[in-house]
Protein backbone atom coordinates (compact mmCIF):
# COMPACT_ATOMS: atom_id res chain seq x y z
CA UNK A 1 0.00 0.00 0.00
CA UNK A 2 1.85 3.22 -0.94
CA UNK A 3 0.79 6.46 -0.29
CA UNK A 4 2.09 9.90 -2.32
CA UNK A 5 4.25 11.66 -0.25
CA UNK A 6 3.17 15.04 1.90
CA UNK A 7 4.52 18.30 1.08
CA UNK A 8 6.44 19.21 4.09
CA UNK A 9 4.72 21.75 6.55
CA UNK A 10 5.09 26.00 6.31
CA UNK A 11 7.63 26.30 9.15
CA UNK A 12 6.46 28.33 11.60
CA UNK A 13 9.13 30.82 11.19
CA UNK A 14 7.41 31.58 8.20
CA UNK A 15 4.00 32.19 8.86
CA UNK A 16 4.32 34.43 11.65
CA UNK A 17 5.01 37.62 9.25
CA UNK A 18 2.04 36.63 7.25
CA UNK A 19 0.13 36.70 10.41
CA UNK A 20 1.54 39.73 11.59
CA UNK A 21 0.84 41.61 8.06
CA UNK A 22 -2.70 40.13 8.12
CA UNK A 23 -3.11 41.64 12.03
CA UNK A 24 -1.80 44.89 11.02
CA UNK A 25 -4.00 45.25 8.36
CA UNK A 26 -6.89 44.46 10.26
CA UNK A 27 -6.34 47.05 12.95
CA UNK A 28 -5.68 49.82 9.89
CA UNK A 29 -9.18 48.92 8.10
CA UNK A 30 -11.50 50.94 10.51
CA UNK A 31 -9.08 53.60 9.98
CA UNK A 32 -8.85 53.59 6.38
CA UNK A 33 -12.70 53.05 5.88
CA UNK A 34 -13.51 55.91 8.56
CA UNK A 35 -11.18 58.22 6.85
CA UNK A 36 -12.89 57.37 3.35
CA UNK A 37 -16.18 58.05 4.81
CA UNK A 38 -15.69 61.74 5.56
CA UNK A 39 -13.84 61.71 2.49
CA UNK A 40 -16.69 61.01 0.40
CA UNK A 41 -19.30 62.98 2.68
CA UNK A 42 -16.69 66.27 1.74
CA UNK A 43 -16.78 65.47 -1.53
CA UNK A 44 -20.41 65.44 -1.59
CA UNK A 45 -20.58 68.93 0.65
CA UNK A 46 -18.28 70.50 -2.11
CA UNK A 47 -14.70 70.67 -0.14
CA UNK A 48 -11.54 69.15 -1.06
CA UNK A 49 -10.70 66.66 1.82
CA UNK A 50 -7.10 67.80 1.68
CA UNK A 51 -8.25 71.21 2.55
CA UNK A 52 -10.97 70.30 5.62
CA UNK A 53 -7.34 68.04 6.92
CA UNK A 54 -5.73 71.19 6.56
CA UNK A 55 -8.50 73.17 8.26
CA UNK A 56 -8.13 70.61 10.86
CA UNK A 57 -4.45 70.49 11.41
CA UNK A 58 -4.66 74.58 11.54
CA UNK A 59 -7.40 74.56 13.96
CA UNK A 60 -5.68 72.04 16.39
CA UNK A 61 -2.21 72.98 15.99
CA UNK A 62 -1.93 76.64 14.17
CA UNK A 63 -0.79 78.22 16.87
CA UNK A 64 0.72 77.97 20.42
CA UNK A 65 -2.86 78.88 22.30
CA UNK A 66 -4.29 76.10 20.18
CA UNK A 67 -2.38 73.31 20.74
CA UNK A 68 -2.39 73.88 24.29
CA UNK A 69 -6.33 73.83 24.37
CA UNK A 70 -5.66 70.38 22.53
CA UNK A 71 -3.96 69.13 25.26
CA UNK A 72 -5.80 70.88 27.90
CA UNK A 73 -8.84 68.70 26.57
CA UNK A 74 -6.54 65.58 26.92
CA UNK A 75 -6.47 65.55 30.63
CA UNK A 76 -9.64 65.00 31.21
CA UNK A 77 -10.10 62.22 28.62
CA UNK A 78 -7.20 60.05 30.18
CA UNK A 79 -8.62 60.62 33.36
CA UNK A 80 -11.80 58.99 32.24
CA UNK A 81 -10.41 56.80 29.85
CA UNK A 82 -7.91 55.23 32.74
CA UNK A 83 -11.62 54.74 34.43
CA UNK A 84 -13.04 53.13 32.23
CA UNK A 85 -10.02 50.51 31.32
CA UNK A 86 -11.05 49.17 34.97
CA UNK A 87 -14.90 49.02 34.68
CA UNK A 88 -14.22 47.40 30.66
CA UNK A 89 -12.04 45.09 32.38
CA UNK A 90 -14.59 43.53 34.56
CA UNK A 91 -16.99 43.05 31.74
CA UNK A 92 -19.02 46.33 31.83
CA UNK A 93 -20.34 48.25 29.09
CA UNK A 94 -20.55 51.39 31.79
CA UNK A 95 -21.81 54.51 30.30
CA UNK A 96 -21.94 56.31 33.27
CA UNK A 97 -18.64 58.07 33.20
CA UNK A 98 -20.37 61.20 32.21
CA UNK A 99 -22.51 61.45 35.31
CA UNK A 100 -19.25 60.76 37.31
CA UNK A 101 -17.40 63.36 35.74
CA UNK A 102 -20.42 65.60 36.53
CA UNK A 103 -21.00 64.78 40.35
CA UNK A 104 -17.05 65.34 40.56
CA UNK A 105 -17.32 68.93 39.18
CA UNK A 106 -20.55 70.02 41.60
CA UNK A 107 -18.42 68.38 44.79
CA UNK A 108 -15.73 70.66 43.72
CA UNK A 109 -17.52 73.55 43.36
CA UNK A 110 -19.70 73.25 46.93
CA UNK A 111 -16.08 72.39 48.83
CA UNK A 112 -14.80 75.66 47.44
CA UNK A 113 -17.54 77.36 48.29
CA UNK A 114 -17.56 76.03 51.41
CA UNK A 115 -14.22 76.40 52.41
CA UNK A 116 -12.50 79.18 50.49
CA UNK A 117 -11.57 81.87 52.49
CA UNK A 118 -11.41 80.00 55.63
CA UNK A 119 -8.76 77.51 54.54
CA UNK A 120 -5.70 78.45 52.35
CA UNK A 121 -5.44 78.71 49.15
CA UNK A 122 -3.97 75.32 48.44
CA UNK A 123 -5.52 73.68 50.76
CA UNK A 124 -8.74 74.30 49.42
CA UNK A 125 -7.44 73.29 45.28
CA UNK A 126 -6.31 69.81 46.94
CA UNK A 127 -9.68 69.06 49.28
CA UNK A 128 -11.65 70.34 46.19
CA UNK A 129 -10.12 67.83 44.04
CA UNK A 130 -10.41 65.12 46.71
CA UNK A 131 -14.10 66.38 46.70
CA UNK A 132 -14.47 65.83 43.19
CA UNK A 133 -12.97 62.31 43.35
CA UNK A 134 -15.36 61.41 46.27
CA UNK A 135 -18.20 62.29 44.54
CA UNK A 136 -17.31 60.18 41.72
CA UNK A 137 -16.82 57.45 44.03
CA UNK A 138 -20.24 57.80 45.25
CA UNK A 139 -21.97 58.20 42.13
CA UNK A 140 -20.38 55.13 40.57
CA UNK A 141 -20.49 52.63 43.49
CA UNK A 142 -24.28 53.95 43.23
CA UNK A 143 -24.24 52.54 39.75
CA UNK A 144 -22.51 49.48 41.16
CA UNK A 145 -25.30 48.53 43.75
CA UNK A 146 -28.19 49.23 40.90
CA UNK A 147 -26.06 46.73 39.11
CA UNK A 148 -25.35 44.06 41.78
CA UNK A 149 -27.90 44.36 44.29
CA UNK A 150 -30.78 45.34 41.86
CA UNK A 151 -29.96 43.49 38.62
CA UNK A 152 -30.47 46.78 36.67
CA UNK A 153 -28.11 46.75 33.46
CA UNK A 154 -25.32 48.97 33.87
CA UNK A 155 -25.43 50.34 30.39
CA UNK A 156 -29.51 51.90 32.04
CA UNK A 157 -28.27 52.35 35.39
CA UNK A 158 -25.34 54.42 34.24
CA UNK A 159 -27.53 56.33 31.82
CA UNK A 160 -29.97 56.88 34.16
CA UNK A 161 -27.34 58.41 36.67
CA UNK A 162 -26.41 60.56 33.93
CA UNK A 163 -29.55 62.45 33.43
CA UNK A 164 -29.95 62.66 37.61
CA UNK A 165 -26.46 64.25 37.47
CA UNK A 166 -27.07 66.93 34.67
CA UNK A 167 -30.78 67.72 36.46
CA UNK A 168 -28.65 68.32 39.89
CA UNK A 169 -26.33 71.02 37.79
CA UNK A 170 -28.89 72.95 36.15
CA UNK A 171 -30.70 72.58 39.66
CA UNK A 172 -28.15 74.10 41.36
CA UNK A 173 -26.91 76.67 38.44
CA UNK A 174 -30.52 78.22 38.09
CA UNK A 175 -31.18 77.77 41.77
CA UNK A 176 -29.54 77.74 44.94
CA UNK A 177 -26.03 78.21 43.19
CA UNK A 178 -26.96 81.10 40.74
CA UNK A 179 -24.98 84.26 40.32
CA UNK A 180 -26.24 87.07 42.89
CA UNK A 181 -29.55 88.76 40.63
CA UNK A 182 -29.02 86.48 37.68
CA UNK A 183 -29.70 82.98 36.74
CA UNK A 184 -28.40 81.78 33.08
CA UNK A 185 -26.36 79.13 31.53
CA UNK A 186 -23.19 81.10 32.12
CA UNK A 187 -22.60 79.13 35.10
CA UNK A 188 -21.93 80.11 39.29
CA UNK A 189 -20.21 82.71 40.53
CA UNK A 190 -16.59 82.34 39.39
CA UNK A 191 -13.91 80.99 41.78
CA UNK A 192 -11.58 83.42 43.19
CA UNK A 193 -8.01 83.29 41.33
CA UNK A 194 -6.34 82.22 44.13
CA UNK A 195 -8.51 78.77 43.57
CA UNK A 196 -7.96 79.02 39.87
CA UNK A 197 -5.10 75.90 38.57
CA UNK A 198 -1.91 77.93 37.08
CA UNK A 199 -1.86 78.01 32.96
CA UNK A 200 0.78 77.54 30.79
CA UNK A 201 1.84 80.85 29.73
CA UNK A 202 -1.64 82.49 29.69
CA UNK A 203 -2.80 79.93 27.76
CA UNK A 204 -5.84 76.85 28.62
CA UNK A 205 -3.57 73.89 29.46
CA UNK A 206 -2.78 73.77 33.18
CA UNK A 207 0.50 71.56 33.74
CA UNK A 208 -0.76 69.97 36.91
CA UNK A 209 -4.51 68.23 35.17
CA UNK A 210 -1.95 66.99 32.27
CA UNK A 211 0.15 65.31 34.57
CA UNK A 212 -2.89 63.81 36.83
CA UNK A 213 -3.86 62.26 33.43
CA UNK A 214 -0.82 60.91 32.32
CA UNK A 215 0.03 59.53 35.64
CA UNK A 216 -3.57 58.31 36.43
CA UNK A 217 -3.27 56.05 32.69
CA UNK A 218 0.19 54.57 33.53
CA UNK A 219 -1.15 54.00 36.98
CA UNK A 220 -4.22 52.17 35.11
CA UNK A 221 -1.96 50.19 32.88
CA UNK A 222 0.68 48.90 36.17
CA UNK A 223 -2.21 48.14 38.27
CA UNK A 224 -4.64 46.28 35.55
CA UNK A 225 -1.34 44.33 33.88
CA UNK A 226 0.50 43.63 36.50
CA UNK A 227 -1.10 43.38 40.18
CA UNK A 228 -3.72 40.65 42.07
CA UNK A 229 -6.24 43.58 41.24
CA UNK A 230 -6.07 43.40 37.92
CA UNK A 231 -5.82 39.84 37.98
CA UNK A 232 -9.30 39.82 39.68
CA UNK A 233 -11.07 41.73 37.56
CA UNK A 234 -10.19 40.12 34.13
CA UNK A 235 -11.62 36.62 35.72
CA UNK A 236 -14.63 38.48 36.96
CA UNK A 237 -14.77 39.76 33.08
CA UNK A 238 -14.40 36.45 31.43
CA UNK A 239 -16.90 35.06 33.72
CA UNK A 240 -18.51 35.78 37.04
CA UNK A 241 -19.69 32.35 38.02
CA UNK A 242 -15.80 30.84 37.35
CA UNK A 243 -14.61 33.70 39.42
CA UNK A 244 -16.94 32.94 42.37
CA UNK A 245 -15.77 29.16 42.34
CA UNK A 246 -11.95 30.75 42.32
CA UNK A 247 -13.15 32.42 45.42
CA UNK A 248 -13.29 35.83 43.62
CA UNK A 249 -16.15 37.78 44.50
CA UNK A 250 -17.41 39.39 41.38
CA UNK A 251 -20.09 41.67 42.95
CA UNK A 252 -17.20 43.32 45.19
CA UNK A 253 -15.05 43.46 42.35
CA UNK A 254 -17.62 45.30 40.02
CA UNK A 255 -18.47 47.82 42.67
CA UNK A 256 -14.56 48.38 43.22
CA UNK A 257 -14.74 48.93 39.13
CA UNK A 258 -17.72 51.36 39.49
CA UNK A 259 -15.49 53.33 42.14
CA UNK A 260 -11.94 53.65 40.70
CA UNK A 261 -13.89 54.79 37.54
CA UNK A 262 -15.99 56.97 39.69
CA UNK A 263 -12.88 58.69 41.99
CA UNK A 264 -11.12 59.38 38.73
CA UNK A 265 -13.92 60.77 36.38
CA UNK A 266 -14.96 62.98 39.65
CA UNK A 267 -11.02 64.00 39.06
CA UNK A 268 -11.62 65.09 35.79
CA UNK A 269 -14.92 67.40 36.89
CA UNK A 270 -12.98 68.68 39.95
CA UNK A 271 -9.94 70.06 37.13
CA UNK A 272 -12.82 71.56 34.48
CA UNK A 273 -14.33 73.82 37.09
CA UNK A 274 -10.49 74.42 38.92
CA UNK A 275 -8.46 74.69 35.84
CA UNK A 276 -11.10 75.34 32.58
CA UNK A 277 -14.15 77.29 33.22
CA UNK A 278 -13.23 78.34 37.17
CA UNK A 279 -16.86 77.80 37.61
CA UNK A 280 -19.92 75.20 37.29
CA UNK A 281 -21.81 75.13 34.10
CA UNK A 282 -24.63 73.46 32.88
CA UNK A 283 -22.04 72.12 30.04
CA UNK A 284 -19.15 71.03 32.46
CA UNK A 285 -18.46 67.71 31.04
CA UNK A 286 -18.56 69.01 27.89
CA UNK A 287 -19.53 65.37 26.61
CA UNK A 288 -15.69 64.76 27.31
CA UNK A 289 -17.33 61.37 29.29
CA UNK A 290 -19.12 59.84 26.33
CA UNK A 291 -15.70 60.68 24.12
CA UNK A 292 -13.94 58.80 26.04
CA UNK A 293 -16.13 56.07 25.91
CA UNK A 294 -14.92 56.14 22.30
CA UNK A 295 -11.82 56.44 22.54
CA UNK A 296 -11.04 53.41 25.15
CA UNK A 297 -13.46 51.13 22.57
CA UNK A 298 -11.31 52.71 19.21
CA UNK A 299 -8.41 51.20 21.65
CA UNK A 300 -9.57 47.93 21.98
CA UNK A 301 -9.50 48.55 25.56
CA UNK A 302 -5.79 48.68 25.68
CA UNK A 303 -3.96 51.30 27.95
CA UNK A 304 -1.28 51.82 25.44
CA UNK A 305 -3.28 52.71 23.45
CA UNK A 306 -5.53 55.35 25.19
CA UNK A 307 -3.26 58.34 25.12
CA UNK A 308 -2.64 58.58 20.84
CA UNK A 309 -6.27 57.98 20.57
CA UNK A 310 -6.73 60.60 22.96
CA UNK A 311 -4.78 62.79 21.87
CA UNK A 312 -6.09 62.49 17.89
CA UNK A 313 -9.76 62.84 19.58
CA UNK A 314 -9.04 66.28 21.10
CA UNK A 315 -7.04 67.44 18.14
CA UNK A 316 -9.84 67.03 16.03
CA UNK A 317 -12.48 68.51 18.86
CA UNK A 318 -10.24 71.53 18.37
CA UNK A 319 -9.55 71.80 15.31
CA UNK A 320 -13.30 70.87 14.37
CA UNK A 321 -13.68 74.87 15.16
CA UNK A 322 -12.09 76.18 12.08
CA UNK A 323 -14.26 74.31 9.69
CA UNK A 324 -16.71 76.84 9.81
CA UNK A 325 -14.79 79.99 9.41
CA UNK A 326 -12.33 78.52 6.79
CA UNK A 327 -14.52 76.31 4.64
CA UNK A 328 -17.93 76.91 5.93
CA UNK A 329 -18.63 73.48 7.23
CA UNK A 330 -20.15 72.56 10.34
CA UNK A 331 -17.97 71.67 13.33
CA UNK A 332 -19.57 68.68 14.16
CA UNK A 333 -17.79 66.41 10.98
CA UNK A 334 -14.98 65.70 13.71
CA UNK A 335 -18.21 63.70 15.08
CA UNK A 336 -18.98 62.02 12.20
CA UNK A 337 -15.23 60.77 11.58
CA UNK A 338 -15.16 60.05 15.60
CA UNK A 339 -18.28 57.90 15.15
CA UNK A 340 -17.00 56.14 12.08
CA UNK A 341 -13.84 55.19 13.42
CA UNK A 342 -15.35 53.45 16.43
CA UNK A 343 -18.05 51.88 13.90
CA UNK A 344 -15.77 50.52 11.75
CA UNK A 345 -13.07 49.28 14.98
CA UNK A 346 -16.77 47.69 16.31
CA UNK A 347 -17.65 45.92 13.03
CA UNK A 348 -13.92 44.42 12.31
CA UNK A 349 -13.63 40.44 12.05
CA UNK A 350 -10.81 41.11 14.93
CA UNK A 351 -13.58 42.61 17.12
CA UNK A 352 -15.93 39.82 16.40
CA UNK A 353 -13.76 36.83 16.78
CA UNK A 354 -12.90 38.86 20.15
CA UNK A 355 -16.41 38.73 21.11
CA UNK A 356 -16.18 42.16 22.45
CA UNK A 357 -14.64 40.94 25.41
CA UNK A 358 -12.41 43.87 27.41
CA UNK A 359 -8.81 43.73 27.28
CA UNK A 360 -6.14 45.81 28.41
CA UNK A 361 -2.53 45.85 27.53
Amino acid sequence: MSSEPRAPAEPAVRRAPRRGAVSLLLRLAPLALAFALVAGLCALLGASPAAVAAGLWQGAFGSADRAARVFATLAPLLLCGSGLLFTFRAGLYHLGVEGQLVLGAVCATGAARALWPHLPAGAVVALCVVAGAIGGVLWGALTGALHTRVRVSEIFAGLGMNFVAQGLVLYLVFGPWKRPGVASMAGTEPLDGALRLSTLGGTDLSPVALLLGVLSLLGTGVVLGRTHLGLRLRAVGLSPPAAEVLGVLAARQVLLAFAVSGALAGVAGALQVLGTFHRLIPSISSNLGFLSLLVVMLAGRRAALVAPIALFFSALNVGSLELPMTLGLESSLSGVLQGALVLFALLSPRAARGGGRPEVA
